[in-house]
């Protein structure tokens, strides 16, 4: 049994990591069969209305299933060192399933022709990217994404939190992974409306995410995670 809790922790893993890998594509544009501005058009109001819900549909996941209390209710129905992949499996098909779903919207917004400034953002979209996942890194990569949970249980070790830390991007901002995500987002040489949409849409959800966020590690942390906030900025750097 605990074999298998191993292999589902694996599994969950590498399923999020080939859909990760995609979603960059798929925002870039480039490589993948089907992109944030590939596939057939409709109408406008068709496609803001299904473009809209599936980012509903990933914020209400994203946020409801990361929150204290819907982990503490539904714990009796998956335990404790299933639960962060099952988190990861479940946001990975949601991912799968805007992606599939999303409807191009191909009204230009901006259009970069100049190869420098091409290049320049291209540079830019591929730091945001590196940004994330260091960031995943410097706090602990394995325990976010839900391997530490299942290999604990399978050498029948206890679970034991990760240690607030404070390093590299961390000594100066508290969301280094939202920010490399906002850089993604917005830095294309290419915007038409539906990047748009989905680079506002998921903007909003990464603000309200911090919320929750913040307020869920200020009542776990306490007075530490508070003096941290003092000293930090949310996510752009301070400038002196």
């Amino acid at each position: 049994m605990r074999a298998l809790v191993m292999f589902y922790g694996v599994a969950c893993y590498t399923f999020f990591f080939a859909v990760f890998v995609y979603l960059i594509a798929f925002i870039g544009d480039i490589f993948v069969p089907k992109t944030i501005s590939s596939g057939e058009t409709v109408d406008f109001a068709t496609a803001l209305i299904i473009n809209l819900s599936l980012i509903l549909l990933w914020g209400v996941q994203h946020t409801v299933m990361a929150r204290a209390g819907f982990k503490e209710a539904i714990k009796h129905i998956i335990p404790h060192h299933t639960e962060r992949s099952t988190y990861v499996l479940l946001s990975s098909v949601v991912l799968v399933i805007l992606m599939y779903f999303w409807q191009p919207m191909s009204q230009q917004i901006w259009q970069v022709t100049d190869a420098t400034g091409v290049a320049v953002l291209w540079g830019i979209f591929g730091a945001g990217w590196l940004l994330v996942l260091l960031s995943t890194f410097l706090t602990d990569h394995f325990d976010l994404f839900g391997l530490r949970h299942t290999w604990l249980h399978f050498v029948q070790r206890d679970y034991t939190s990760v240690p607030f830390t404070e390093r590299f991007f961390y000594k100066s901002i508290r969301h280094p992974m939202m920010l490399g995500l906002l850089i993604a987002f917005w830095a294309t040489p290419s915007m038409d409306m539906g990047h748009l949409v989905f680079s506002v849409g998921m903007s909003i959800y990464i603000v309200v995410g911090i919320y929750f966020e913040e307020r869920g590690l200020t009542s776990t942390l306490g007075d530490d995670y508070h003096e941290y906030r003092k000293r930090t900025a949310r996510v752009i750097p301070k400038i002196f």
